[in-house]
């Protein structure tokens, strides 16, 4: 079941790879009712507790894919659909700490009912909850 916000409570822990902590993960969803195909989306960032991460640092599963940044832009034909989790995968080596964070999601996207130059305006940017990671 998805919450009602973007920042989903479930999902935030440290991702773990040959035996090393090398990252964490955070799910969010979308709120514009139609969903959105991966090439509108523009480049996300993640603030954590003041520090951000972006570009390169994040990587989007959605649909059981994952895709960097970069490749998104060029995925004219995968639709992240309203009722569909995406979980953002954020390289840090030795992922975050036990304790309480204060997470920021930024993220826009185009639509083409509206010109090129709203892209910044448009979006799902500015989403803030606070998580615990145990």
């Amino acid at each position: 079941m998805l919450e009602k916000d973007c920042i989903q409570t479930r999902g935030f822990k440290n991702v773990e790879k040959d035996g090393k902590i090398v990252g964490f993960q955070v799910n969010i969803r979308s709120l514009y009712y139609r969903g959105v195909w991966l090439s509108q989306l523009r480049p996300a960032t993640i603030k954590v507790n003041g520090e951000i991460f972006s570009g390169d640092q994040i990587s989007w599963t959605i649909n059981d894919s994952t895709y960097t940044q970069e490749e998104m832009a060029k995925l004219g034909d995968v639709h992240w659909g309203v009722l569909d989790l995406a979980t953002l995968t954020v390289a840090k080596e030795g992922g975050l700490e036990s304790g309480s964070y204060d997470i920021e999601v930024n993220y826009t996207y185009s639509a083409s009912y509206f010109p090129p130059a709203l892209d910044t305006v448009l979006g799902m940017g500015g989403h803030k909850k606070t998580l615990v990671l145990v």
